[in-house]
């Protein structure tokens, strides 16, 4: 018997809630990036998705939920992208390149939350940052793995000062593409910061 999924059963008021959520959430990132999260008020949120400022809290309980929504989800992105990787057939150094590349199509389509995740970190809750600092550990524990296969005789702290170099550099994409606003940034910037994470990590 063919089943069908929950988003196909939807009434169009459920669909169109679960939209305005994620606009809400794409939208949150751009202004928050933008001018930061105090520089945003709910009447900012509200109107970049179309509704009234107060219309936030159907949403979200407040402007700082909806900044651990953006940056809890990204974490968890990152980790279940990170885990499919590793868990894909091919040798550490397939993973690898595989792991900075998954990490480069990121910080390339998530430039925004970089940028919020760098700066308005402080802002979340207690639990929401709690919970972003262990996804990002159980992250970061994935290219250690890989590395530590690489380069066996590296301690365990090496190998984490070299992941979080990696990571310094793929995430410097938010600062760097404004300058290259001209260019191909698929043809131009996925391959650079690919290429040089790849030799950080090797050196």
């Amino acid at each position: 018997m063919a089943t069908t999924s929950p988003a196909a059963e939807a009434t169009p008021r459920e669909r169109a809630k679960v939209d305005r959520h994620d606009a809400l959430l794409r939208e949150a990132a751009r202004l928050f990036a933008a001018t930061g999260f105090d520089g945003v008020s709910l009447e900012d949120l509200g109107a970049a998705v179309g509704i009234t400022g107060p219309a936030v809290y159907r949403h979200f309980a407040s402007k700082r939920a909806l900044l651990g929504a953006i940056l809890v989800r990204a974490s968890e992105d990152l980790l279940r992208g990170g885990q499919a990787v590793v868990n894909e057939p091919g040798d550490a150094e397939a993973h690898l390149r595989a792991l900075v590349g998954f990490h480069v199509r990121f910080a390339l389509a998530d430039a925004d939350v970089i940028r919020v995740h760098d700066r308005d970190l402080p802002h979340l809750s207690d639990d929401d940052r709690h919970r972003v600092r262990r996804l990002q550990r159980e992250y970061v524990e994935l290219w250690i793995a890989v590395l530590g296969v690489l380069h066996p005789d590296l301690s365990a702290d090496e190998l984490r000062v070299r992941a979080h170099a990696g990571f310094g550099l793929i995430n410097s994409t938010p600062y760097s593409v404004r300058a290259l606003a001209t260019m191909p940034h698929d043809a131009v910037v996925q391959d650079v910061l690919a290429a040089m994470a790849l030799a950080a990590l090797h050196v």
